[in-house]
């Protein structure tokens, strides 16, 4: 099987909640937790929480579109996070939490328009912002693969596992042997 390597840069409140999820998909290679679409070069977790920096929580994937789509990964972004609520995520406020799929090409562009569209033809109230890839910088290396290093901790054990139920539950075909 050929390797077909491709990113995807998603924010859907707190990375480390998105995080978690995407690294249950097969196909999905790496990611990294980071900031995006702000207007501070080299954000901090501490500037960005300060809402000041405009940026949001994001993270970069890394997925072989040879064992899955950029179309799959809009489907689970769509299904494991609130796309109507405008900047804010259960109880995380603030415009870094805000729902927004950043493309790297026309393709991705197109694919998202769409799906978008035919949310809010069944109703949705869709507010997810689409822009084109910013500059992303990585988060500090302890947001990194937190859930995994993290399992006991509080947020870990209150926010995750939802999610990642939800994921199992529609998305099987997608999951990791």
């Amino acid at each position: 099987m050929r390797t077909i390597m491709q990113q995807a840069l998603f924010g859907g409140g707190c990375f480390w909640c998105t995080e978690a999820v995407f690294q249950q998909i097969r196909g999905v290679e790496k990611i990294v937790s980071g900031y995006a679409g702000g207007v501070n070069e080299n954000p901090t977790y501490e500037a960005v929480c300060t809402g000041e920096t405009n940026h949001a929580e994001v993270i970069l994937i890394d997925f072989d579109e040879s064992q899955v789509s950029y179309d799959d990964l809009l489907h689970v972004f769509f299904a494991i996070h609130d796309p109507t609520t405008l900047n804010r995520q259960g109880n995380d406020i603030g415009t870094q939490y805000r729902s927004v799929i950043y493309y790297f090409d026309e393709h991705q562009k197109q694919d998202a328009e769409k799906l978008i569209a035919e949310l809010k033809a069944e109703g949705m109230s869709v507010v997810t912002e689409l822009s084109p890839m910013p500059t992303f910088y990585p988060a500090e290396d302890y947001h990194q693969d937190f859930y995994t290093k993290n399992p006991s901790q509080g947020f870990c054990n209150f926010a995750i596992p939802p999610k990642i139920a939800k994921l199992r539950s529609k998305f099987q075909s997608l999951l990791k042997a």
